[in-house]
């Protein structure tokens, strides 16, 4: 391909990006009035009915949730092409104790990996001599602090909660990553993961042109919004039963301020409980409508996500069981602590 052909290849990436958002801005714009006419006239339900506010609800926060998500994760994935797993392993490399915890936690936000990519980036901090406390501070920042989870709560709760569950997280990320460096745990590593190579770090690494990252956002939204968009609709759902037909009296009780047992109480459930934050988030969003303490759904939510089963059951690999016990210990205090905090605040 010429050089003329590729360039004029951007160009079109370009207009078609731009286009497409002010699409997104119309869909978002008139999404409410489109929701009350497919609601009342379309389909003609009776306002005021559990089932009628339970249909609304859904037909509102679907679309609403998935035009966000789309449009976040596509800026995201242009981000990601900045960051590779052997960038964020040279950035952490010789850091020290505190900064580098800050700085682990920093890049987790920004390099989000699933809990299936636990064993390899474990291995391969391990090996450019990255302190433990270090490797655990990204371990916790990437999945509990990811764009998904971001971007819901922005569009559910607005920016101030979403800026309380980033900086909530990042505190927790650093300092149990912090607290598990001072610790001295290394002993409970399996002993094999020291005699581990994982190969050498690629010191050549191509370099994007803005129109090949715009094609990796694209491809972001395609990957990230068509796995999770199914369990973002069971969530709605979930949440729009609760939002129709669940008394606000009964949330209020179980995870209201007044209840002193809602905060430890919600995270021992929520550590067992797997699912992601496109899952949960939108369940969290009626709790809090239906009455329950935002402290409280919110430590519920970092349980789910921050402590998730599976996580736990992959890292069994390479570390042992009293390690094991000790992250999800310093990690449920801290966000225990941060539940009772906002409880008391908010």
């Amino acid at each position: 391909m010429t050089d003329q052909k590729i360039e004029l290849a951007g160009k079109r990436k370009l207009w078609l990006t731009g286009g497409l958002l002010l699409i997104w801005i119309l869909l978002y714009r008139y999404l409410q009035p489109f929701t009350n006419f497919l609601t009342d006239t379309v389909l003609g339900l009776e306002k005021g009915k559990h089932l009628t506010e339970a249909i609304r609800f859904f037909i509102f926060e679907f679309p609403k949730v998935i035009l966000l998500l789309a449009l976040i994760v596509f800026f995201v994935g242009i981000l990601r092409t900045f960051f590779s797993p052997e960038r964020t392993r040279q950035a952490l490399a010789g850091k020290k104790t505190f900064t580098g915890n800050v700085l682990a936690s920093l890049l987790g936000i920004v390099t989000p990996f699933c809990s299936c990519s636990a064993i390899p980036l474990f291995l391969g901090f391990v090996e450019a001599g990255i302190p433990l406390g270090i490797t655990f501070s990204f371990l916790i920042a990437s999945p509990m602090i990811n764009e998904v989870a971001v971007i819901l709560l922005l569009g559910m709760f607005g920016w101030k909660v979403a800026m309380i569950y980033v900086l909530t997280g990042l505190v927790i990320a650093i300092t149990a990553g912090w607290v598990i460096g001072k610790l001295k745990l290394e002993r409970w590593v399996e002993d094999w993961v020291y005699k581990a190579k994982m190969g050498a770090i690629s010191q050549s690494e191509e370099k994007l042109s803005f129109t090949n990252r715009i094609t990796f956002g694209f491809i972001a939204v395609k990957e990230i919004v068509g796995k999770v968009w199914v369990y973002v609709a069971i969530g709605i759902a979930v949440g729009a039963g609760a939002h129709g037909f669940v008394p606000e009296e009964f949330m209020a009780s179980l995870m209201g301020k007044s209840a002193w047992y809602s905060v430890p109480l919600s995270v021992l459930i929520g550590i067992p409980l797997y699912s992601n934050a496109a899952g949960i988030i939108p369940i969290v969003s009626v709790l809090i409508e239906k009455g329950a303490a935002l402290g409280t759904a919110l430590a519920f939510m970092m349980a789910v996500i921050g402590l998730s089963l599976p996580e736990m059951i992959i890292l069994r690999k390479v570390l042992k069981l009293p390690l094991i016990a000790t992250f999800v210990g310093i990690v449920g205090s801290g966000i225990m602590i941060v539940g009772f905090l906002f409880n008391a605040i908010f």
